[in-house]
């Protein structure tokens, strides 16, 4: 039922009562749910015709949002002046807000949406909800009412998306309007009520200058990975969980040449390229009846009769690793992936296991020499003790020796120590060996200043 219909049925007041979660268990704040309560009952009551379109088209039109968050201030401040000393100023402020948020938002969490230094939103049951800022996790004072009230919520995120969350179905993945990526697992699958963890992204993407500032690499590695995707070399990003690798490849490509024809392959759109030719794909799970699903494989598969430049899968988790390998090797360089891995030679590994899972009985030599021939360099990121992300590697991979594939790395990350406020201290060094693949520089007429690869001699 929609919020329209049922802010329609006044005998329905107290169902809408339970999407109205409180601040703080640890505080006691009753007065000000029960001047939230009225003034929802006021909206119930008293909206005329003209105001329930006004509500049905705000959903949509940000100017009709804008004229209905007039209506509700209009009803809170006359609640308010009825209990004139009810709230502390802060709390009237809020007030209006907070009320507006349930209506339009995802209720207690909608200020994290709105606050861009959060990066990550994680709900564990009804009365936890940590955050992810700088880098740091902090349990906040926010919480849902009830698991009733935070499934309104996931109805709300799920519903324009045709997805479903249930017991037959108790796990989801989804994204937010903005592209914010979302995993949500229910009960019975989680004992502690429904978990909902939501993976934030920049609104406006960051380029490889902002992670230069932020110090994630320094200025030669930004330059010479420039130039690797301009030499349209094959280029896989590896790292842990939360390290920041979509982050990182969402920048890799806004060094692809304007006028190619680029394909991306991902299970949630993620990624903001900025170029023209962009053809977006996402994945798509199974419906009820456990038909209709889509996978990565299919969609790189398919993105091969497209005529792409460029194919960028956003991460390769199972058997098509073995299509985006042979796609690599046939022709369609310049492409670019993620993988979760620990450090460059274990992304290796992760890669003969993908291609083992897509069912296809090749030798573990064959499957390398694919590796060895698709991949030139693997590029590792990881997330830092104290919050903060790095390039620790950038390898070259140089090809076969035997049954091993030998890597080599360009540059590092060396940590040298802590700083007496807990952050890490190091500094980003070239080995001093120089890459294989230099000629695909001067053949796509880069020029690259061979003293970046000079060692300190750190090692």
């Amino acid at each position: 039922m929609s919020l329209l219909k049922r802010l329609g049925k006044k005998n329905e007041i107290d169902e809408i009562g339970q999407i109205f979660g409180k601040r703080n268990p640890n505080n006691n704040d009753d007065t000000y749910q029960q001047i939230k309560s009225e003034i929802h009952q006021r909206i119930v009551e008293n909206l005329d015709g003209g105001q329930r379109i006004l509500l049905e088209k705000a959903f949509t039109d940000k100017a009709e949002k804008t004229k209905l968050e007039t209506v509700i201030a209009e009803y809170s401040q006359k609640v308010m002046e009825e209990h004139p000393f009810a709230l502390p100023r802060a709390d009237r402020n809020s007030l209006v807000s907070d009320v507006s948020d349930e209506i339009f938002g995802l209720g207690p969490i909608e200020p994290f949406l709105k606050d861009d230094t959060i990066t990550e939103i994680m709900i564990n049951g009804p009365k936890k909800i940590f955050i992810e800022k700088m880098g740091k996790l902090h349990l906040t004072k926010v919480y849902f009412q009830d698991n009733t009230h935070l499934m309104h919520i996931i109805e709300r995120i799920l519903t324009p998306l045709g997805r479903r969350v249930d017991e037959s179905s108790p796990l989801v993945d989804a994204r937010l309007a903005d592209g914010s990526r979302v995993n949500i697992i229910v009960p019975p699958l989680a004992l502690n009520g429904p978990c909902v963890t939501i993976r934030k992204f920049s609104r406006n993407p960051l380029t490889m200058e902002n992670l230069v500032n932020f110090g994630t690499l320094d200025e030669n590695m930004s330059f010479f990975l420039q130039a690797c995707v301009k030499a349209k070399l094959n280029v896989l990003v590896s790292g842990g969980t939360g390290s920041g690798k979509t982050t990182t490849l969402n920048a890799l490509s806004s060094f692809i040449p304007n006028n190619e024809r680029i394909v991306t392959i991902e299970d949630a759109a993620e990624l903001r390229l900025q170029q023209k030719h962009v053809v977006t794909l996402e994945a798509r799970p199974e419906n009820i009846e456990g038909k209709g699903a889509v996978t990565i494989r299919d969609l790189v598969r398919n993105a091969l009769r497209m005529r792409p430049d460029r194919i960028i899968v956003g991460e390769v988790r199972s058997g098509e690793a073995l299509d985006m390998l042979q796609a690599m090797n046939t022709g369609h360089d310049g492409s670019l992936t993620t993988a979760h891995a620990n450090n460059p030679r274990d992304a290796l590994r992760r890669l003969e296991t993908m291609v083992l899972m897509a069912g296809v009985e090749l030798p573990v030599r064959a499957i390398r020499e694919q590796i060895s021939s698709a991949i030139d360099l693997i590029m590792h990121q990881s997330r830092i003790r104290d919050g903060s992300r790095r390039i620790t590697y950038i390898s070259e991979v140089q090809g076969m020796e035997g049954d091993v594939i030998i890597l080599q790395d360009i540059f590092r990350y060396v940590q040298t120590g802590i700083d007496e406020n807990g952050r890490v201290e190091g500094r980003f060094t070239a080995t001093g060996m120089q890459p294989g693949f230099l000629e695909k520089f001067q053949m796509n007429g880069i020029e690259m200043p061979l003293d970046i690869f000079d060692s300190d001699d750190i090692f």
